[in-house]
């Protein structure tokens, strides 16, 4: 929970049921996002990778770093589409993040 609230100022909050379950608030309502929530795996073997939009993948590596997560693949350039990279939190979950190319978003 504190790595992704450091990392993309996420806003977490537990859910007041009986699970490891927690509430995220991912960006303000006028904008596209993946509110949703995060919980423990079921199994160890259990996974899913996200990808989330950034609008800077140079600083959210950085930003990714710095919260004590790791980036586990250079930046790459999908051309037409923009730039991606592999990180993984703080306890070893894999995501991605990727930055839109400004010329496809419009």
């Amino acid at each position: 929970v504190k790595f992704y609230q450091d990392a993309f100022d996420w806003k977490i909050e537990k859910w007041s049921g009986p699970q490891d379950y927690w509430l995220i608030t991912t960006g303000s309502e006028k904008e596209p996002g993946i509110n949703g929530a995060i919980m423990r795996r079921m199994s160890p073997g259990a996974t899913t990778v996200n990808t989330i939009d950034v609008p800077s993948i140079d600083a959210y590596m950085a930003k990714v770093k710095n919260s004590g997560g790791k980036v586990i693949t250079e930046k790459m350039s999908i051309p037409g589409v923009g730039y991606f990279c592999y990180c993984q939190d703080t306890e070893g979950n894999t995501f991605g993040i990727m930055q839109s190319d400004t010329m496809v978003r419009s």
